[in-house]
């Protein structure tokens, strides 16, 4: 079912508590969202598998360490920005103040986009700059079974109706836009996020220039 929240606000940290909500499982790409209340941490862990990780609210933290380098690297996560973290990667987070991040395990390993390095953090609106009268999109990071998206949106342009060929998830980046989804506007800012169902009948306009995220799964 298609709704609109906001992580910083359903997903608030609590003072002590580590909170772990999984948003979807659609076939083979797991989501879940990860609250951390201030001076709290969740322990290092290898995953056999490729994890993105965005950055939704606060300042985390990351520990990186892999077999081939043996030697631990440190990544700080803030709001709008994400990270891949390669397979058999020992990976922890903690944050003095707070944070919330989203986890995404996609069942296999992820393409990057060039523009983009492993264990590297990037700022995803800074990926691409407006275009005059025109939508800009960028795959940021795919595989057969996901596929996520930066785009950027100029003033008064947009995406005509179509359906979502699998479950999504959006994150707005920057400016406001509006998605109608089944006949419905919802108003989106900076900050928010939205879910769509596979198959879900959506437009998106941007009210201003507008940048968003996109994750899709296809499997």
């Amino acid at each position: 079912m298609e709704r609109k929240f906001s992580l910083s606000e359903d997903h608030a940290p609590k003072a002590g508590l580590t909170i772990s909500t999984r948003e979807t499982e659609s076939g083979s790409v797991g989501v879940t969202y990860f609250s951390l209340g201030g001076n709290t941490d969740i322990s290092a862990e290898r995953y056999p598998e490729d994890v993105l990780y965005l950055g939704n609210f606060g300042i985390g933290e990351f520990r990186l360490r892999n077999a081939v380098e043996d030697k631990e690297k440190c990544r700080t996560l803030t709001a709008g920005t994400a990270m891949l973290v390669r397979k058999n990667t020992l990976c922890g987070v903690r944050t003095e103040e707070g944070f919330i991040y989203t986890e995404v395990i996609p069942g296999k390993d992820i393409t990057m986009n060039e523009r983009v390095k492993a264990g590297e953090v990037f700022r995803l609106s800074d990926l691409l700059s407006y275009e005059k009268g025109s939508v800009v999109n960028m795959d940021v990071a795919s595989n057969p079974n996901m596929k996520f998206v930066v785009m950027a949106f100029d003033a008064g342009t947009g995406l005509s109706e179509h359906s979502a060929p699998g479950d999504a998830l959006i994150f707005a980046l920057e400016g406001e836009g509006e998605i109608v989804y089944e006949g419905t506007p919802h108003s989106l800012k900076a900050g928010d996020q939205f879910r769509m169902a596979k198959g879900g009948r959506h437009s998106v306009k941007a009210n201003g220039q507008f940048k968003m995220a996109l994750l899709l799964t296809l499997a």
